[in-house]
């Protein structure tokens, strides 16, 4: 039977963790915030900044919310973003997204400070990770890494297959598998021959963005699968990109949507913020 990747308890070790890293900075007189930019009110976004603010209270850093009316303008964000950047105390900030259409993301995600850039989204980032230099990481596929390497899960040496390239979870996630020394190839919804190739995985991280997308012809028998996707199905029930059900007994191990890989994201949120106050400069 399936091993279940258990994300929830995963993410609670890290916080814990966390917890006790956030006191012993606090001793040495490192203390700081995260800035949590919300512009309208999108539910989803909205459970998500609820989830970071009581991440934040729970491992012991403080965060300010800045819960901005639909109608910002892209120049009021940008100007808040740079009074930010400057005030000493916010070590972390973080713009929820998606925005409203008035306003550019790649604009918004390049005003942040490197150095406070929490997402891991800036390009400076993404460079540094590209070429191994120390930087903050994109949080949920550093939490996939985490996911992995803490439920026992080999990395070095397996093939593992991709399915997605967006610049939050499909390129990163490839480039920190190779980081593992996996061999990784990258698949998406162009790709022919899909089914074959991810046959062929022995971890198979599928962020393709369609509900129940993979079936159990896309899995070889005994590989490890992490689904990324979080959708609601046509009776309102969380589903991710997997057929659950039809996949999970060929699997050696398979992360559940959810209680999967969504605890993972906001547990490496928060080790970006710590990493930012042991980092502060005095």
């Amino acid at each position: 039977m399936a091993k279940l990747i258990d994300g929830k308890k995963i993410s609670q070790e890290i916080k814990d963790e966390l917890k006790e890293k956030v006191a012993a900075l606090k001793a040495e007189g490192k203390t700081g915030a995260l800035a949590v930019i919300q512009v309208g009110e999108d539910p989803a976004s909205s459970v998500y900044v609820r989830n970071k603010k009581n991440a934040c209270a729970y491992i012991g850093i403080e965060s300010l919310a800045y819960e901005l009316p639909e109608s910002t303008t892209e120049e009021e964000l940008l100007k808040l973003i740079e009074e930010l950047n400057e005030k000493e105390k916010v070590r972390g900030i973080l713009v929820q997204l998606p925005l409203p259409s008035h306003i550019c993301e790649d604009k918004v995600i390049q005003a942040i400070s490197p150095e406070k850039d929490v997402d891991g989204f800036h390009p400076q980032s993404v460079g540094a990770m590209t070429i191994g230099e120390k930087g903050f990481l994109s949080c949920t596929p550093s939490g996939i890494i985490q996911l992995l390497k803490r439920s026992g899960v080999e990395i070095e040496g397996k093939h593992c297959v991709v399915i997605g390239r967006s610049n939050i979870v499909g390129k990163p996630m490839a480039l920190l598998m190779l980081r593992e020394n996996a061999t990784v190839t990258i698949a998406h919804s162009r790709t022919k021959n899909l089914p074959e190739l991810c046959k062929q995985a022995d971890i198979l991280i599928v962020a393709i963005g369609k509900p129940r997308f993979i079936g159990a012809e896309y899995v070889k028998e005994g590989a490890v699968v992490i689904d990324v996707g979080i959708h609601r199905d046509e009776n309102n029930k969380l589903c991710g990109d997997v057929k659950f059900d039809e996949v999970e007994p060929i699997t050696s191990a398979i992360t559940p949507v959810p209680g999967g890989v969504g605890p993972m994201t906001i547990a490496m949120l928060m080790s970006n913020c710590v990493q930012s106050i042991e980092e502060e400069k005095r």
